[in-house]
């Protein structure tokens, strides 16, 4: 029997979670969930907004165990990618399975984290095996010190995929620091931004505008941008929506060729679509 063909993409939704009560938690969790977020109310969304494919996020909640969300990508394997999170020791066969069904890169979330964690030896050589197989690492790390993680991970050659405009934490009237170190790594060629989840940051969609500007100023290609829901919203479900997060994309994006790109170009390109 053939597989199925490959649906055309008409746009990508490049963050989202899937979970379900009755997961095993890590014990070390900011946040614990009472509500299914399932793979066909993603689709759901996914479909009422005309795109084509998703990627889900493993949750930071669920630690290493990403086995609910491979499950949901061994299921739609025409429409849906993955991006993992591992331990540094994780085997070279732990990643030729999650490869199987459809993972394209790790994630490090270190909100709460101590970033120097991950900056040992065996860590390096884990994001060297990452960039061998041309997956992707996902950062998410609130700015201050976020470029400092990033001199750690983009010496492995890997695609480095920022999350949530990079978590500037608000538009400061004076850059900070943080904010001049991170738009300085923006131009090596290998970061990739999603503007996502302005909401974490207290954006308005006049203030990611000017961040969306600032970066690309600071030399961060247009075809180096990514759009993602952050469904279901996690810790701001009562405040947000899909349609929501949909219409600040319009209203940031407004150039039908740019959008075309950040929705359909650059994802297929970053997660093998």
């Amino acid at each position: 029997m053939g597989h199925a063909p490959r649906p055309s993409v008409t746009g990508v939704d490049s963050h989202a979670h899937v979970f379900e009560p009755g997961l095993s938690l890590v014990a070390d969790r900011r946040y614990s969930p009472d509500y299914p977020a399932s793979v066909d109310s993603y689709l759901a969304h996914l479909d009422r907004a005309g795109l084509s494919h998703g990627v889900l996020i493993q949750p930071s909640f669920l630690g290493t165990d990403n086995s609910f969300m491979l499950d949901s990508l061994r299921a739609h394997p025409q429409r849906l990618r993955g991006v993992a999170v591992v331990d540094p020791d994780v085997t070279d066969s732990t990643l030729d399975e999650l490869d199987a069904a459809g993972v394209v890169g790790i994630r490090l979330n270190l909100v709460g984290k101590s970033p120097m964690g991950y900056a040992g030896a065996q860590w390096r050589q884990l994001f060297k095996r990452v960039a061998a197989r041309r997956w992707q690492i996902e950062i998410q790390r609130h700015i201050e010190d976020l470029s400092d993680v990033m001199g750690v991970v983009l010496p492995s050659g890997a695609e480095v995929v920022i999350d949530h405009f990079g978590l500037p934490a608000g538009m400061p009237a004076e850059p900070r620091n943080g904010h001049r170190a991170f738009l300085e790594r923006l131009a090596s060629g290998q970061v990739w931004v999603k503007l996502s989840a302005a909401y974490r940051s207290d954006l308005t969609l006049e203030q990611a505008g000017q961040w969306l500007e600032g970066m690309l100023r600071a030399g961060l290609p247009e075809e180096r941008l990514l759009w993602g829901s952050d469904w279901p919203h996690t810790r701001h479900e009562s405040q947000q929506s899909y349609q929501g997060q949909w219409q600040l994309l319009e209203g940031l994006i407004v150039d039908p060729s740019l959008r075309r790109r950040v929705l359909i170009d650059n994802p297929r390109e970053v997660f093998r679509l």
